[in-house]
């Protein structure tokens, strides 16, 4: 396997050459693209077209290519790029990975792949003997991303660093302050003072090599220890034998790889690290100050190096433009854990941008099918017990149950009434992805992507998968480039004060006075189809609402702030919409009945461009279209009522005397 590329820096070589590894099905043909520019030192092919199942884990990957690296490593830090394939995205941002103490490179093996999708992906591999002092490290990275910066001025450049490689990525932030960086730290290393590890410094360097514990013993201080994955197939839930055979051939693989472990961090080597270490904390943690780069912060709950949870904390109160996301459950190697999904995390956390800003239109890239079923799975629970039922009106207004009456191509405008506390929105979207395959672009509140620091919402993260999913903030601006788009977008006209609705307030619309989109989809020639929902009294009671809540004033100060952090998004329209109060009301659960959604025949704009600019016009369709949704909402609280399978006791039973799948049914149409 061969990469060659161009030197542009003293500290860089101008060549790299790997060997083709032994367990390569199948390689591509690499061509080395616009070798004059100074941005390549070195190329490595990747094996593609394995099947997943074919797939190592991140560890056996990881030490598998190790072995070839690590090999007749010679030579200055340099670049590599770990696939031979362009993005699949126009104007890509570059993604820069900057590895944490053991400095391979290959700390992403896992997600090369799918990163590579949507970045152009470079990893920085520093070789084992290599002792460039932290600050030329940072003057290499930063003589990169200027020459990238100069390039394309219009994109931004991410600095994706893990332990030590997230005070690099910090350090070049804060001396580029004026370019447009993303950073991405997974447990960053600003916390080494405040760790257990500096304190092994004077005790290994007095170790003889013999005793000296190298990587193999740091890595069982991480909940990521190999030793750990290497044991996972014991509890996938197969039949011993399977399991057995499984674990052994997969203790037997990592028994064969220690000798690469010892032998990427060797005593000469880790100590030479913890001193960086030390020197690269105190250099990041004394710029913080000059840091403007929009940063999100990976910390594991279960690292036994660095005290990275605390530390996440401290870097989001510190840095301006921050988010942050805790994963209880794994250890320091946080990339290398398989129950991390990092494109995932990127777009559900809304990082993924090829401009200045976030556009979420033509940024969104819709989730993979492994990544929406893990959502809807994650959800299996809330969908059996509401267990959804889905009607629609096909074009001759015949009602069908199901959703064959959506339009399969756009742009198309779902409007409907919300339920307590938008417990619809679940199975709306989940249903629609999985019967028609439409990812619905739902329009939701400000607070569902920004927060206050200090704030009592609740974190954006409970709504990454909804970001995932595809939702967007309510505004007209996106509500039109997501119709240019011709995609199918979801709107409750009803927002926040529908969803905290007060008692005796169930399925009341709230809509604003005057229209809102009417205009906006007749433009596109948008098919308008209204729908209603009902249900939520057949799970839960409001008993305690706004207005007994109001009568104590602690409580009262609390309604205020919980308000006063949300974005006031109708200022000025009047009426009890302008007046959206957030509150926690006092729900009284029931046995749980059952979800209906009835979407009425699909209103046609198109060719009323011209005449929907009436305003009279526009809001005599508006009417229509409320009214629609009213009806929809009535139809469903008379027919439920003759649904023998409304309580999910009488679901229960039918599931166990038929197959647990199966299809359950309602009422006759």
């Amino acid at each position: 396997m061969i990469a060659a590329g161009a030197c542009f820096s003293p500290v860089v070589s101008p060549l790299f050459r790997r060997k083709q590894p032994s367990h390569a099905l199948k390689l591509k043909s690499f061509s080395i693209r616009s070798i004059t520019r100074p941005r390549f030192a070195m190329f490595v092919n990747c094996v593609r077209g394995m099947e997943e199942k074919q797939r190592w884990s991140g560890w056996k990957e990881y030490l598998e290519q190790a072995k070839e690296l690590i090999g007749a490593d010679g030579g200055p830090p340099r670049w590599f790029s770990p696939v031979d394939c362009c993005s699949e995205l126009d104007n890509s941002p570059l993604m820069l990975f900057l590895p944490g103490i053991d400095g391979v490179g290959l700390g992403l093996v896992s997600h090369h792949h799918k990163l590579a999708r949507m970045f152009d992906l470079w990893c920085l591999h520093i070789p084992v003997a290599d002792r460039t002092p932290f600050t030329d490290l940072v003057k290499l990275v930063e003589t990169t991303v200027r020459l990238e910066y100069k390039r394309s001025p219009n994109r931004p450049i991410y600095l994706l660093g893990e332990s030590i490689g997230g005070c690099l990525a910090l350090a070049v932030a804060a001396r580029n302050p004026d370019i447009d960086l993303v950073l991405i730290l997974a447990n960053p290393a600003t916390s080494f003072g405040r760790s257990q590890v500096q304190l092994l410094t004077s005790l290994l360097d007095a170790l003889p090599v013999t005793h000296f514990p190298a990587l193999p013993n740091i890595l069982s201080l991480s909940a990521g220890d190999p030793l750990r994955v290497v044991f996972d197939n014991a509890v996938k839930g197969l039949p011993l034998l399977d399991a057995a055979r499984e674990t052994i051939g997969d203790f037997t693989t990592f028994a064969s790889s220690l000798l690469v472990l010892a032998d990427i961090l060797p005593k000469e080597t880790f100590l030479w690290k913890l001193k960086m270490l030390k020197s690269a904390s105190a250099y990041a943690d004394s710029r913080l100050y000059a840091i403007k780069a929009q940063t999100l912060i990976l910390c594991s709950g279960k690292d036994q190096l660095l005290p990275s949870q605390q530390e996440g904390e401290r870097l989001r109160q510190l840095l301006p433009n921050c988010e942050l996301r805790k994963f209880d459950d794994n250890g320091h190697f946080l990339f290398l854990e398989g129950s991390l999904d990092l494109v995932t995390i990127i777009k559900g956390t809304s990082y993924y941008r090829r401009g200045k800003y976030h556009d979420y239109a033509s940024d969104f890239i819709p989730p993979s099918r492994d990544e929406a079923n893990k959502i809807i799975e994650s959800y299996s629970l809330f969908n059996f017990i509401t267990s959804p039922v889905m009607l629609s009106t096909l074009e001759d207004g015949k009602i069908v149950k199901g959703l064959a009456g959506i339009p399969s191509e756009g742009p198309v405008l779902l409007v409907g009434n919300h339920m307590l506390l938008a417990l619809d929105t679940v199975s709306l979207l989940s249903q629609m992805y999985t019967e028609q395959d439409i990812i619905v672009r739902g329009m939701a509140h400000p607070l569902m992507f920004r927060r206050r620091k200090r704030g009592r919402l609740p974190e954006v993260s409970s709504f990454d998968w909804l970001r995932v999913m595809g939702i967007f903030p309510v505004t007209a601006t996106n509500l039109f480039k997501l119709f240019s788009s011709k995609s199918h977008v979801l709107l409750f006209p009803g927002g926040v004060r529908e969803a905290f609705h007060r008692k005796g307030e169930e399925y009341k619309l709230f809509w604003p006075e005057q229209s809102e989109f009417v205009r906006i989809a007749a433009r596109f020639g948008a098919k308008i189809i209204p729908f209603g929902s009902v249900g939520e009294d057949d799970l839960g009671q409001v008993v305690i609402d706004y207005d007994d809540l109001v009568k104590i004033p602690y409580l009262r100060s609390e309604i205020e702030n919980l308000t006063n952090e949300a974005v006031q998004l109708r200022a000025g329209v009047g009426g009890e919409v302008e007046n959206q109060q957030v509150y926690p009301p006092g729900i009284l659960p029931k046995v749980p009945g059952r979800f209906y959604y009835y979407f009425g025949k699909p209103i046609e704009t198109d060719g009323r461009k011209q005449e929907l600019k009436d305003k009279d016009k526009s809001q005599e369709l508006y009417l229509e279209v409320k009214t629609e949704v009213e009806r929809c909402i009535a139809y469903l609280k008379e027919k439920r009522e003759s649904d023998p399978y409304r309580s999910i006791l009488t679901r229960s039973l039918y599931q166990a005397t038929h197959a647990p799948t199966s299809d359950i049914p309602t009422f006759e149409i």
